[in-house]
């Protein structure tokens, strides 16, 4: 009978004490665990508030509020938990512009000329309280993270007006953040007085999202707030003048041609309808009309205020990039400019480029490892890692190779010149000396870059190749271009492509094939980029510009062209053909960084 006894007092204890077990966050080799506890979807507490801004963006005379919804463990509610935020804010939660092509400027026209503006659509509301957007849930709430959401100023349920890179887009996420942190109100109801608290939060917050979603979190670091930990932008867009300019040209994104900095308002300007006539004129019909500037492309105020990367001085979290450097919507200098801005800061940085295109998130392992580092604050290592990983041509996205850093500590710029042969093709070679006389093109964009650059023999560009390579080769950081040219008219496009040839055109074709990178240029802002003027028809001027950052080896075998045209049809404004580019070669040269620099290329090319 007292072994009984005993037995069932034992039973009790253990009972009593696995009972009073709280479920906390797990970690194991430095990375964030699934959970048990908190694996089951249907007992996470979903809801929606509104949070206070400091700013009045709709005019309406009250502070705008922001929607925001919540995704929790229940155990924040039964057992007092605390946990860190995964935080995402879009302005496309709620839907976007339906339409074609009537959406667009039209770009069929001469360059420096004014053309009407595209229609303006109304997007409809879509979405159901309480919940924003399922983005980001089932990786992180498992894992030990709130997940948060918000709609930007003016789309969705929130306030304001949409600005495309605005101040407003940047002191939203603030304002949650602050509330997250205890510093702001928040609010059950849109109108109402009865505040709530993130009582639940412990204050440390990380931001992600892809495009404009990625876009959002370095806005929002920009402005130093207390508890923004960690951000990793995915493909985002870090400066709207080098979304759709170029070194003085109008640009499109590519996939986009016609789009506009208005045209992305209108797309987005998802708000409450009442306010929506006077944000169109505020914001889209006098702001943007008279600062986005189409006729001459020029850098000016309105862009550099909205360019992220001369807001960065208060800028504290610790930043894990991602990108594709055949991004040719959202291209790869966005995330390059900002990463090497924030590593001479002194600020924790790892860089993840892959060789695709728009989007593509670093390997869970990366971005594990970065939250739980920075949110957990458990001490992984992980700013001790490699500062680049680079997804080498043949490899799985999961799988980067580890680098010292971006662009290749070993690569070393090698200058190529050119040897004529239009309207054949040319040499591109190490040796200056022979480097002579003029050659001309004649603009059509009847052709596109990928035809002409397989093209024998066309008046429509110039190629110069070099010999085919005996020893693979790899590029690893920004070419640079250096042209002197003249123009038949007062303005003119011009493109720049380098590319790997032959070109293949086979079914196994890779993305990684055929196109190096590229570049486009005003050469009317040869002097400046904030200040153009028409050029003499016929007289020569020189610019030197940046072509798009890569990291790519180019295989024994293969030859490196230079590329050369004028309208690009797929990204440029596209003037009726006829205008002549003429060619100074000997003030022409491109130089490329190579690893292993001139020693390299000189046993490839040998």
């Amino acid at each position: 009978m007292k072994n009984k006894i005993q037995f069932i007092l034992l039973f009790l204890i253990v009972f009593s004490f696995q009972a009073q077990e709280k479920a906390v966050p797990i970690f194991k080799d430095g990375e964030a665990q699934i959970v048990e506890a908190f694996k089951d979807s249907e007992k996470w507490i979903r809801h929606d508030l509104w949070v206070e801004t400091t700013f009045d963006t709709d005019g309406d005379g009250k502070l705008d509020r922001m929607h925001v919804d919540v995704t929790r463990p229940l155990q924040t509610k039964t057992e007092g938990l605390k946990l860190p935020v995964v935080y995402e804010s879009s302005p496309y939660y709620s839907g976007v512009a339906n339409g074609g092509r009537e959406l667009f400027w039209n770009v069929k026209h001469e360059l420096g000329k004014k053309v009407p503006n595209p229609f303006h659509p109304e997007v409809k509301r879509r979405g159901k309280r309480p919940i924003i957007s399922n983005s980001q849930i089932k990786t992180w709430v498992a894992r030990g993270y709130i997940v948060v959401h918000s709609s930007s100023p003016g789309t969705g349920l929130s306030d304001g007006a949409p600005t495309v890179g605005g101040d407003n887009e940047s002191l939203a996420p603030k304002a949650v953040i602050d509330w997250l942190n205890g510093r702001a109100k928040g609010f059950i109801s849109r109108e109402g007085n009865e505040t709530v608290t993130a009582f639940w939060s412990t204050g440390k917050v990380g931001m992600t999202g892809t495009s404009y979603n990625g876009t959002i979190p370095l806005a929002a670091a920009t402005t130093g707030v207390e508890g923004l930990e960690a951000i990793i932008p995915i493909a985002p867009n870090t400066s709207y003048y080098h979304y759709y300019r170029s070194n003085g040209l109008v640009r499109s994104p590519g996939g986009y041609l016609g789009e506009d900095i208005d045209v992305l308002y209108d797309f987005i300007h998802s708000g409450k309808e009442k306010n929506r006539a006077r944000n169109n004129k505020v914001v889209r019909d006098t702001e943007m009309a008279n600062g986005m500037d189409r006729i001459s492309g020029d850098y000016n105020d309105f862009w550099a205020g909205r360019d992220y990367i001369n807001d960065m001085k208060p800028m504290k979290a610790a930043l894990l990039m991602s990108h594709g450097f055949n991004d040719w919507n959202v291209m790869p200098e966005h995330s390059y400019r900002i990463y090497k801005k924030a590593s001479e800061m002194g600020l924790s940085t790892q860089i993840y480029y892959h060789q695709n295109g728009h989007g593509g998130p670093p390997p869970m392992k990366m971005m594990n490892r970065w939250f739980t580092r920075y949110l957990h604050g458990i001490e992984n290592g992980v700013e001790n890692d490699s500062k680049a990983w680079i997804v080498r041509e043949n490899d799985k996205r999961t799988e980067p190779t580890a680098y010292k850093n971006y662009p290749n500590p070993q690569a070393k710029p090698v200058t190529f010149y050119l040897n004529g042969g239009a309207p054949g093709v040319g040499s591109l070679t190490t040796n200056n000396s022979t480097s002579k006389g003029t050659e001309t093109l004649v603009d059509n964009y009847s052709f596109s870059g990928e035809t002409l650059a397989q093209a024998d023999y066309t008046n429509h560009r110039l190629l110069y190749v070099s010999p085919a390579l005996k020893e693979d080769l790899h590029i690893s950081g920004v070419s640079t271009i250096t042209i002197k040219a003249a123009s038949s008219k007062s303005a003119i496009n011009l493109s720049v492509y380098l590319v790997s040839l032959p070109w293949n055109k086979g079914r196994r074709t890779k993305i990684t094939d055929n196109i190096i990178t590229r570049g486009w240029a005003d050469l009317q802002n040869h002097k400046s980029l904030s200040k153009s003027a028409p050029l003499k028809p016929g007289e020569f001027y020189e610019m030197t510009f940046d072509l798009q950052p890569d990291d790519q080896i180019i295989k024994k075998g293969q030859q490196i062209g230079l590329l050369i045209f004028s309208s690009d049809a797929n990204f440029t404004l596209l003037p009726k053909p006829g205008t002549e580019l003429t060619l100074d070669l000997k003030g022409t040269k491109i130089t490329i960084p190579i690893v292993g620099g001139m020693n390299t290329v000189e046993k490839s090319l040998k």
